[in-house]
């Protein structure tokens, strides 16, 4: 075979097979890039339907103004659907974006591969099979590769190249020039269950289900935490709700199943019985919210005002300020609160403590639980991606904590400005336990060469857009602190499922030899 080395032309024509919303919205892409495109559907009068959505989806684009009249014109002229693989032969990529099942990929990329040009590359939208499975059956499986787009392609920028053991490094390059040639965003990964984001962003949604599992709170106060608190812009339930539990679930149940039932990938049995009743979200009307006309909106757990006390004492050692939550006493002091700064005690908690005027500690959440870790009674509050602007904060208050302790903790950050809901006392809380397992599978991934550390926190970024890579997220905090929440988890779960990944123990030795020298 001639090696591959440069991106498919605009004039090379882009078949596209499977003509859903996934398939449309990758026609739509290598259109808008002026390839000519071929769509071809197995159900007979599909491809044409498919040709008239496009059309449409360009249309819109005109009117948006996103599209010059001319533009829309001549991509059209390009686009033809066609009723048979035969029409597909001048193809110099094939994108199948048919049913997540390997037998029926495998059969179809065995009959591509007796139509097309031995110089076509042909690409998988598998966004959970094993992209080196379906090449198994090929003949010629070295120019086979996937194109993970994310949905809804034409507004998603990231796509992941995934080479499977079998892909030759050139067609890879060439695929990897020819999609960042169409103004979307590429990242490398290795053929491993999940690619990039469907791995490492499976504890958003699990850790989440585990804390309603748990009934420590609800779906729309886990959601409101973790946006308005942890700076997600959707919360994982009224995200999977948006996917389809079904979708979701089948990819959990995808990459659990392909890990060996690692115990960090267990699906959830919430989750399975909501699929069970066929409460898929938006698309049924139900989900984990009810989406019927003139249903009221989910409402978060969100605390009565309470008055603020008049002073508190910040127990912190010489590295006062410092640490996730270190803004927090300035952001008092601002509020108008008086701040005694003392040494911390020798059973303090790491990042020390927030006495409130009865003795109740506030401290940041360390992964275990207040009842159980503190000697004196405790409340926990939860990590925040920025305590500045963060809009909301939750409170875990162990169960020894009086009422009025608790009304003083909340009446203290709601003099900040902050919503303040009260949760259950749950061993990490809401947003620490689903950074710290985020950061720890980023932080895996990258040490098994899954992708680059770069690739790893752009495909995150972009493909769920959270506020910042997990490995950046995962510096910021510090590996220690990280491997210290999972320690903890891990010490109140012992089941396996927050053992800390041999990459994050050892970040964590080298910062705490760093930090000794």
């Amino acid at each position: 075979m001639t090696a591959i080395d440069r991106r498919i032309e605009p004039a090379g024509t882009v078949a596209v097979v499977g003509t859903g919303t996934m398939g449309q919205g990758i026609a739509q892409v290598a259109l808008v890039a002026g390839h000519p495109v071929r769509l071809y559907d197995a159900a007979p009068g599909r491809a044409a339907q498919a040709a008239d959505a496009v059309a449409a989806r360009l249309e819109r684009l005109v009117d948006k103004g996103r599209l010059a009249p001319a533009a829309r014109d001549a991509a059209l002229g390009r686009l033809a659907p066609v009723t048979g693989l035969a029409g597909l032969a001048d193809a110099e990529l094939a994108i199948e974006a048919i049913l997540e099942d390997l037998g029926a990929k495998q059969q179809l990329f065995t009959a591509l591969e007796s139509v097309v040009s031995d110089g076509c590359l042909l690409a998988t939208n598998t966004s959970s099979l094993s992209v080196t499975a379906v090449a198994g059956a090929l003949r010629r499986p070295g120019r086979l590769l996937g194109l993970h787009f994310f949905n809804p392609a034409p507004l998603l920028p990231l796509v992941e190249v995934v080479r499977g053991f079998a892909t030759d490094q050139a067609a890879a390059d060439r695929a990897y020039e020819t999609v960042a040639a169409w103004g979307k965003t590429p990242v490398r990964c290795a053929d491993t269950p999940g690619f990039i984001v469907n791995r490492i962003a499976r504890p958003f949604y699990a850790e989440a289900l585990r804390v309603h599992e748990e009934g420590a709170a609800a779906p729309a106060t886990v959601d409101a935490v973790l946006r308005e608190c942890g700076g997600f812009a959707m919360g994982p339930f009224e995200l999977t709700d948006l996917i389809g539990q079904d979708v979701n679930e089948a990819v959990t149940r995808s990459v659990w199943d392909a890990m060996f039932h690692d115990p960090k990938f267990t699906p959830s049995l919430a989750q399975r019985q909501l699929v069970d009743a066929g409460l898929y979200g938006r698309k049924a009307g139900r989900g984990w919210y009810d989406y019927a006309e003139g249903a009221p909106p989910p409402e978060p757990h969100t605390a009565e005002p309470c008055r603020a006390p008049e002073k508190v004492v910040v127990h912190m050692g010489p590295g006062r300020g410092s640490g996730p939550a270190g803004e927090l006493p300035r952001l008092i002091e601002e509020a108008g609160i008086t701040v005694t700064w003392e040494d911390p005690a020798a059973d303090a908690p790491p990042g020390g403590f927030i006495a409130l005027p009865d003795g109740t500690r506030l401290a940041l959440t360390d992964g275990s639980s207040a009842t159980v870790a503190s000697p004196v009674p405790c409340i926990r509050f939860d990590l925040a991606l920025d305590y500045r602007t963060a809009t909301r904060m939750a409170l875990a208050p162990g169960e020894t904590v009086s009422p009025e302790a608790v009304r003083a903790a909340t009446g203290l950050l709601q003099a900040l400005g902050k919503k303040v809901s009260v949760i259950q006392d749950v061993p990490g809380m809401i947003v620490a336990r689903t950074v710290a397992m985020l950061a720890d599978f980023a932080m895996d991934a990258a040490a098994r060469r899954v992708a680059s550390p770069e690739d790893i926190d752009t495909a995150m970024r972009l493909g769920v857009k959270y506020p910042l890579g997990p490995l950046r997220w995962g510096s910021q905090l510090g590996a220690r602190w990280v491997r210290d929440i999972l320690l903890n988890l891990h010490q109140a779960y012992p089941t396996g499922r927050y053992a800390p990944s041999q990459s994050l123990m050892r970040r964590a030795a080298a910062e705490e030899e760093q930090f000794s020298s």
